[in-house]
C-alpha cells in the first residue's frame, strides 16, 4: 500500500488490476486511504453511452485531455475511474502529466508561462436547473513562494475571460493555445484500455485524463 501511494505522490498516477468485477467496487478502493467527498452528481458518477445524452461523457466521442470540474473550489483530488464493463472498439484512457506540460511551457517561453499563472481563468457549470458552480483561478497555479501546485484545463467548461487586461489578451490566449498544444502532443501521453477490474486513479490537481473515441460492437 506505501509503494502504490507512492506512485501517486511520484506521477500523480497509479493503477489497480483484477478487482473486483461488481457494483460499488470502486468504494473499496477509496477505503484504502481516504474518503468520498460527495458532489452534486452523487457519490460517484456513471459514464456509459446514452441515446440523446445530455453529457459528452455519454457519447462515444473523444475526450481531451482535461482536469475535472474546474468550476469547483476546490476542485476534486484524488479521483478514481473505474471499470465494470468495456464492450467497444476503441474508448482507450490517456493520461498527461500536466506538471511537465507546465514545466515545458515555462522552458519555450516564460512570459507565456507567467501570463497562464499570473491571471485568472474562469470555469463554469450550469447543467442542471438546481446547480450553477463558477471558480476563478489561473490554469497555472503557483504558491507564494512560486511552487508549481496545480492545474486547471477543461475546454467544456472554461467561460469567458474577462481578468485579463486588453493588452495582454491576445498573448494570454496565445499562451493558452500553447498549453493545450502541449496537452494533446502524443510525446507527452499515456495510453491504455482498461478493462474490467481495472481502474486508475490521477492526483486531479496535477494529471490530465482524456479517452480516444469508442464504437460499441
Amino acid at each position: 500500500l506505501h509503494d502504490w501511494l507512492g506512485q501517486i505522490v511520484r506521477y500523480g498516477f497509479t493503477k489497480v488490476v483484477n478487482a473486483p468485477v461488481e457494483p460499488g467496487a470502486l468504494f473499496r478502493i477509496v477505503d484504502l486511504f481516504g474518503y468520498v467527498r460527495e458532489t452534486n452528481y452523487g457519490r460517484h458518477f456513471e459514464v456509459r453511452t446514452v441515446v440523446n445524452p445530455t453529457n459528452l461523457a455519454f457519447t462515444g466521442l473523444g475526450l481531451q485531455a482535461h482536469t475535472d470540474n474546474p468550476y469547483r473550489d476546490p476542485v476534486p483530488t484524488m479521483q478514481i475511474l473505474y471499470c465494470l464493463e468495456n464492450s467497444a472498439e476503441g474508448g482507450d484512457s490517456i493520461v498527461v502529466d500536466g506538471f511537465a506540460c507546465a514545466h515545458r511551457l515555462r522552458e519555450e517561453s516564460p512570459d507565456a508561462f507567467t501570463l497562464l499563472s499570473g491571471y485568472c481563468a474562469r470555469f463554469e457549470y450550469a447543467g442542471t436547473a438546481d446547480t450553477c458552480l463558477r471558480s476563478r483561478k489561473p490554469i497555472i497555479e503557483l504558491a507564494p513562494d512560486g511552487e508549481l501546485i496545480g492545474v486547471r484545463f477543461n475546454n467544456r467548461s472554461a467561460a469567458p475571460v474577462r481578468d485579463v487586461p486588453f493588452a495582454q489578451m491576445r498573448a494570454y490566449y496565445a499562451a493558452a493555445t500553447r498549453f493545450a498544444e502541449l496537452v494533446d502532443d502524443p510525446r507527452m501521453q499515456v495510453q491504455f484500455k482498461l478493462e474490467p477490474g481495472a481502474c486508475f486513479i490521477v492526483d486531479n490537481t496535477r494529471v490530465l485524463h482524456a479517452r480516444t473515441t469508442h464504437v460499441p460492437f
